[in-house]
Formats: structure tokens, C-alpha cells, sequence
């Protein structure tokens, strides 16, 4: 053990990675039963995604853990697989079968632009303040699905801007402004007694704080009644789920998937376009949480940048870790799910001391047990992991620290890279909109030339796909 994952070499023992696996696990458990229930929605079996999120959460995971060697977990991703549903299949009316397809050949897309080089090459191009930007605006975006989840807010109409017609009629404009809940929701205040309570933990640094944490507000919840231990009893019959994944498994590539997907010439250039939607942001999700998480904590280390630069093979964990995660998704697919991506998740184990792939094993192994005791997991409820992901946003914005916020520069684009994360709730809209600014500001100060030809592309693409989503 010691050997394989060198723990000494990178600070770390086993009972700290054990710990820190188990709390990555246990802030992005959620995926196993939210995936399903959105890509069920297309028609897929439910029992079917539900299990091939596990496989390929628990597969993706693996090998990021025990070829990369780094504290990472991956898993279908939020944002990616509603992309899927609610754009891929019902607003351009692909099946579902034609829509694992698509998955399958942005799996293949990223393995090729990480073996040539280009994911690491787009990472090396990217401005220091703008790196220090995307890992405080993850802070501040982790932090923001903390507060989702806790239930703290809700969005409201704003009286100021309702519509009323001649006929007295009120209509609510779509404007709608985030509110504090009222705090009488049992689920609410077991959030916020959560939240205090890992706050305390860690404020006395006591280790585990965050799992610790977790546990006790699940706890505390059964009482609450926000912990419903009944489902404790239940099994959803593992021999019928395995039939059903049957229905998924090697659909992308059947007659009803990437065979009748380029069969319509005329649907061809919107295929095309499709893919690169899925790419474009599975590829800059992944490059952010890597830069976010692994610059500020070591994980991805000078010297470890430094031997990204060579030519060839897999030198550095980096290139690792990118190649780790460009195969999980066509894997993913090939089992019926939605784009694999790495978990911004990972942060609260890393938070919590992960340093190795040994966390990354640990979960790995709570993702296998959970085929056969989903109730448990399922039992954790989203007000106790909440506080988890607020603290670690927390600690993650003091990246913003290193930006230098007196100078328009470098403040302009950091600041479009950081908070447009939370306000646009995705990762690569961040980066997108900090890329595009970061441009135009060198572009009025006359240093156009300073900005790196894979920055400019990467902008330009980026262009592209906000052109190509505004059309499809």
C-alpha cells in the first residue's frame, strides 16, 4: 500500500486517505439516484442508469486512482447529463440510443486531444491570474450547490417587474430574485445545525471534521424525520436492474445508436455540432477542476508541470489523470450514461487530506457496495452534505487572494472566471466568459499578441458554441 500509492512521499497515512475517500464519496453520492431520475426521463430503464452510473463512477474512479495516482473521483456529470435529456433528446429529438452515441465519440475526441497533447497544451496556456480565478470561482460555484441543496434559498418573482394587463390580470415576468427561505423546513434547519456544527469542527481542527460532520447531521436527522430510515428494508431487486442494464449496455453502438446517427445526411452538420457541444464542456469542466483543486494543494506540483511538457507517454500525473478521465466517458456510455467527468466533488476529500489514489480506491469501493446497499447510502440526506460543500467552497476561495484585484487587468477577466461559475452554474461558462474579457482587455491595451494561440482558439470555440446553442 505504502509503495503502490507513496504516501509518505506525498505527506498523507492510510487512515487519512480512508477518510477522504469516504467523504468525496459521500458528497456526490446523490449522483446515483439524481442521474437516473433525469436520464430516465428520455425513456431509458431507470434501473438500468442507475446502475451504470455506479459502473461508471466506480470504473472511472479506479482507474483515476490507481493509474493516475491522484484523489480524484469521476462520475456522470451534472449540467452534462441534463444536456442530454432535455437538449440532445427532447429539444432536438435524437433518441436516447443516438444520444449515448454521441457521448461515446466526445469520449474518443477527449482521449485523442489528451494523447496529442492539446488538453495539456489549453491548461499551460491558460494566465496564472486566471488559473488562481477558476479555483476560487469553483469555491464559490461548490459553495452554491452547498446552499441549493441545503434548501436555503428559492427564487421569487420580483413585484417590481411584473406584467399588468388592462384587465387587472397580474403576470410574473420571468425575472425572479433569490430569497432566504423561511427557516421553518425541518430539512432547512438540519442544514443550518449542520453547517454550524462542521464550522465548530473545524474551527477546533479536529480531523475528519467534515466527515464527522456528514455523519453526525444524519444523525441528528432521524429525529428530525428528514432521515427516513424505512427504505433500510428495501432492496430494488438486483437480478431485474441487471436485466434492464441489458437494455443500455452497447446501445451507443447498435443499429438505434451510432449506427442510424450520421444515417439522416441532412442531420449530420447538427450531430457534428452536438458532439462538440459535449466535448467543448466536458473538456473545460475537467481542466478547471484540475486546476482549481490540484495547483493550490500540491496535488499537481511544479515539478509535475514540468514533465507535462514532454512530447511523449504519460510522464506526469497530470497527463495521468487527463487521460483517466477522457476514457471514462466513452466507457460511461457504452454502459448508458451520460458524459463521465471528474467531480468537482473531489474537493471536500482533498479538503479533508486526500493527497493520493488511495482515496480515490476508497470510494471507488463505496460505489461497488452501493449496487447492493443503495438504501444506505441513499439515507444520507442532501441537508448533511451541504455544509460539506460549503466549507470546502470557503477554503477554496482564498485562490482569489493571489489576483490583483487593484488592477483592471488582471481583475476584469479573474472576475468573470470566478463568479460567472455560480451566477451560469457551470464550470466552462466561467472559464468561457473569463477567456473572452481576458481577450478583449489585451486587445484594448494593445498586448493582443501576448495572449497564447490556444487561448485565442479555445476563446474562439467557445464563441462557436455559444453561437451553436443559440441556434440549435
Amino acid at each position: 500500500m505504502e509503495n503502490f500509492f507513496k504516501l509518505k512521499e506525498h505527506g498523507t497515512t492510510v487512515p487519512v486517505e480512508i477518510v477522504a475517500g469516504l467523504t468525496t464519496f459521500f458528497t456526490m453520492s446523490y449522483i446515483i439516484f439524481v442521474n437516473p431520475a433525469i436520464l430516465s426521463q428520455t425513456g431509458m430503464p431507470w434501473n438500468a442508469v442507475f446502475l451504470a452510473t455506479i459502473i461508471a463512477a466506480t470504473i472511472g474512479t479506479l482507474v483515476m486512482g490507481l493509474f493516475a495516482n491522484v484523489p480524484y473521483a469521476q462520475a456522470p456529470g451534472m449540467g452534462l447529463n441534463a444536456f442530454f435529456t432535455y437538449t440532445v433528446v427532447f429539444a432536438l429529438g435524437f433518441s436516447w440510443q443516438q444520444a449515448l452515441a454521441m457521448v461515446f465519440i466526445c469520449g474518443l475526441v477527449n482521449i485523442f486531444i489528451t494523447v496529442t497533447k492539446i488538453r495539456k497544451l489549453i491548461i499551460k496556456a491558460i494566465p496564472v491570474s486566471l488559473q488562481h480565478a477558476i479555483g476560487g470561482g469553483i469555491g464559490i460555484f461548490i459553495a452554491y450547490i452547498g446552499v441549493k441543496n441545503a434548501g436555503l434559498i428559492n427564487f421569487t418573482s420580483d413585484p417590481g417587474h411584473n406584467i399588468v394587463l388592462e384587465s387587472g390580470t397580474v403576470i410574473a415576468d420571468a425575472s425572479a430574485v433569490p430569497a432566504l427561505v423561511t427557516l421553518n423546513n425541518p430539512t432547512v434547519l438540519l442544514a443550518l445545525i449542520g453547517l454550524i456544527l462542521t464550522v465548530i469542527l473545524l474551527i477546533l481542527k479536529v480531523r475528519g471534521a467534515i466527515l464527522i460532520g456528514i455523519i453526525a447531521t444524519t444523525i441528528i436527522g432521524i429525529p428530525m424525520r428528514v432521515v427516513d430510515l424505512s427504505t433500510l428494508g428495501t432492496t430494488s431487486g438486483l437480478s431485474a436492474a441487471f436485466a434492464d442494464l441489458g437494455t443500455t449496455i452497447g446501445a451507443a453502438l447498435g443499429k438505434e445508436g451510432l449506427l442510424s446517427l450520421f444515417s439522416d445526411p441532412a442531420k449530420i452538420p447538427l450531430v457534428l455540432m452536438t458532439i462538440f457541444a459535449f466535448s467543448l464542456t466536458d473538456t473545460f469542466d475537467t481542466i478547471g477542476t484540475f486546476i482549481g483543486t490540484g495547483r493550490r494543494t500540491g496535488i499537481f506540483s511544479a515539478e509535475d508541470e514540468k514533465a507535462m511538457e514532454s512530447s511523449s507517454g504519460f510522464k506526469s500525473k497530470m497527463d495521468k489523470a487527463l487521460f483517466a478521465d477522457a476514457i471514462a466517458t466513452s466507457i460511461g456510455a457504452l454502459f448508458g450514461t451520460s458524459n463521465t467527468t471528474t467531480y468537482v466533488e473531489s474537493a471536500a476529500g482533498i479538503s479533508a487530506g486526500g493527497r493520493t489514489g488511495l482515496t480515490s480506491l476508497t470510494t471507488a469501493v463505496l460505489f461497488i457496495i452501493c449496487i447492493f446497499l443503495a438504501p444506505v447510502a441513499g439515507i444520507v440526506p442532501s441537508a448533511a452534505t451541504a455544509p460539506a460543500l460549503i466549507v470546502v467552497g470557503i477554503m477554496m476561495m482564498a485562490s482569489f487572494t493571489e489576483i490583483k484585484w487593484n488592477d483592471l487587468d488582471e481583475a476584469i477577466p479573474s472576475f468573470f472566471a470566478g463568479v460567472f461559475m455560480a451566477i451560469c452554474y457551470s464550470i466552462s461558462y466561467g472559464i468561457a466568459t473569463g477567456f473572452i474579457f481576458y481577450c478583449i482587455v489585451k486587445f484594448v491595451k494593445g498586448k493582443f499578441k501576448d495572449v497564447h494561440p490556444i487561448l485565442l482558439v479555445s476563446t474562439l470555440l467557445f464563441i462557436l458554441n455559444f453561437i451553436i446553442l443559440a441556434i440549435i
